[in-house]
C-alpha cells in the first residue's frame, strides 16, 4: 500500500505534463466547433490514440496507480481542457470500470480490449444503467434479463437512458433486473457483444451542456447473450442472490452491480469538475489582470480579487478531497464516512459556483460564446447530476453519519 503524499512523483508530473499539452494544444482548439456541431468528436479520439491516451494500456496504468492518483490527475487535465470532448475520450472508462468490478478475469481480458479498439480503429463502450422511470432511484429498474436455461443464454428486454455513447458503441454493458423481488438486490451487469440482435439506439439527447458527448436512449427487444456474457459468471450471482433472499428481512445491505460501478467513479467525476472549474478560474484570474476599468486591472478591485481568492481556495479543496477518497479506494480503505461521496458533491458543487463566478467577472464578455466560460458553465451543470445527484450524495453522506 503506497503512502499518502500530496506530491506527484516524477512519473506522474509527466503524464500530467503530457495529457495538459494535449488537451491545450488538439482539445481546447477544437472544443467550440464540437460543443456547436454536438456529435463525437471521432478525430480528436482517434488522435487520442495514436498518441497512446485513448487506449487500455494507458487506461490500466493510471487505474492501477498504487497511490491512486492516476485517474483524478489524468480527469482533471482533460476535463480542463475540455468537458464534452474528455467525456467522449473517457466515457468508454465508465464502461470498463462496470466489467473491472464485476467481472471474471476472462470477463475483462476479453472484453475491456474490445472497448477500445486499436489506433487504426477506435471503438467506444457504453455502461447502461438508468431508465425513464429509474435513474438514482436504481430499485425501480424494469429492464430484464430471463436466463434460458436450455440455450444457456440471458434474454434482455427494456429501455436505457442517458447512456454515454449509447447505440453508437461496439461493447454494452447493461444492468438489467434478474430476481424484481429483491429490489435494487437483484441486479446484474451483462456485457451485450458487437453487433448483436435487438440492441438498437432510441432517442439521442440534445443537451444544455457537454454536447461533444454522445448521449442517447438504448433499446433492448429480445437481445439474447451468451451465459459467459453475465459478469462474474452464473454461480457467483446464484451464491449472491441466495445471500441477498437471506438477508432482505434483516435488512442489512447487499451490494448491486451498478452501486459497486459508481461507487468507484464518484472520485473520478469530482477531479473531472474540478478541471472544469480550474479552467474557469484561470480563465477568469488571466481576464482580472488584464482587464482595465477605471485605469486599473480590475482585479486590483476587491470585489474582484476576493472572488477569485474563493474560487482558488474551493478548487484546492475540492481537489484534496478527491485525492483522498482516491487513495482510499486504491489502498482499500473503507468509505466509513462516504468520502467518495463527498468528493463528488462538494466538487461537482464548486464547478457549478467557480463557473458562474467566472461569467460575473467577465461580465458581458463572459455571457458570449467568444469566450469559454459560457460552455465551462453549461457543461459544469452535468456534475451535480450524473453518476448520482448531489441530493443522492447528501443521502449517502447522511446514512454514513447515523451508522
Amino acid at each position: 500500500m503506497a503512502e499518502f503524499t500530496l506530491e506527484l512523483n516524477e512519473d506522474q508530473r509527466q503524464v500530467r505534463d503530457w495529457l495538459h499539452g494535449f488537451a491545450a494544444d488538439v482539445m481546447r482548439p477544437a472544443a467550440a466547433e464540437w460543443d456547436e456541431r454536438e456529435e463525437t468528436p471521432w478525430p480528436i479520439i482517434q488522435e487520442a490514440a495514436k498518441l497512446g491516451i485513448y487506449s487500455l494500456d494507458f487506461y490500466a496504468q493510471q487505474f492501477f496507480d498504487p497511490t491512486g492518483l492516476g485517474i483524478p490527475m489524468t480527469m482533471e487535465e482533460l476535463f480542463w481542457g475540455d468537458a464534452g470532448i474528455a467525456l467522449s475520450i473517457v466515457g468508454t472508462g465508465l464502461a470498463a470500470v462496470g466489467v473491472l468490478a464485476n467481472g471474471t478475469e476472462e470477463q475483462i481480458g476479453t472484453w475491456v480490449p474490445q472497448m477500445y479498439g486499436d489506433a487504426n480503429d477506435v471503438k467506444v463502450a457504453a455502461f447502461c444503467s438508468s431508465e425513464p422511470d429509474a435513474g438514482s432511484d436504481v430499485a425501480s429498474m424494469r429492464t430484464r434479463a430471463v436466463y434460458d436455461e436450455a440455450k444457456d443464454e440471458w434474454v434482455l428486454n427494456g429501455t436505457k437512458t442517458w447512456a454515454t455513447n449509447g447505440g453508437i458503441a461496439d461493447v454494452h454493458v447493461v444492468v438489467a433486473v434478474v430476481d424484481p423481488e429483491l429490489g435494487s438486490k437483484g441486479h446484474a451487469s451483462f456485457i451485450v457483444p458487437p453487433g448483436t440482435p435487438g440492441l438498437s439506439q432510441g432517442q439521442k439527447f440534445q443537451k444544455h451542456g457537454i454536447r461533444a458527448s454522445h448521449t442517447a436512449e438504448v433499446v433492448l427487444e429480445d437481445v439474447r447473450v451468451p451465459g459467459s456474457c453475465l459478469l462474474g459468471g452464473k454461480d457467483k450471482l446464484d451464491e449472491r442472490l441466495a445471500r441477498a433472499r437471506e438477508k432482505a428481512k434483516s435488512g442489512e445491505r447487499v451490494k448491486n452491480a451498478a452501486m459497486a460501478t459508481f461507487e468507484a467513479s464518484r472520485p473520478a467525476v469530482g477531479a473531472m469538475a474540478v478541471g472544469t472549474a480550474r479552467a474557469a478560474y484561470e480563465v477568469a484570474l488571466d481576464y482580472a489582470r488584464t482587464r482595465v476599468q477605471f485605469g486599473r486591472p480590475i482585479i486590483e478591485n476587491q470585489g474582484v480579487a476576493f472572488q477569485l481568492a474563493d474560487m482558488a481556495t474551493r478548487i484546492d479543496a475540492a481537489r484534496l478531497l478527491v485525492w483522498r477518497a482516491s487513495w482510499m479506494a486504491t489502498a482499500g480503505k473503507p468509505f466509513t464516512h462516504a468520502e467518495g461521496s463527498m468528493s463528488k458533491l462538494y466538487a461537482s458543487e464548486v464547478a457549478k459556483t467557480v463557473t458562474a463566478q467566472a461569467i460575473q467577472i467577465l461580465g458581458g464578455n463572459g455571457y458570449t460564446r467568444e469566450y469559454p466560460v459560457e460552455r465551462m458553465h453549461r457543461d459544469a451543470a452535468i456534475y451535480t447530476i450524473f453518476e448520482g445527484t448531489s441530493e443522492i450524495q447528501r443521502m449517502v453522506i447522511s446514512r454514513a453519519l447515523a451508522k
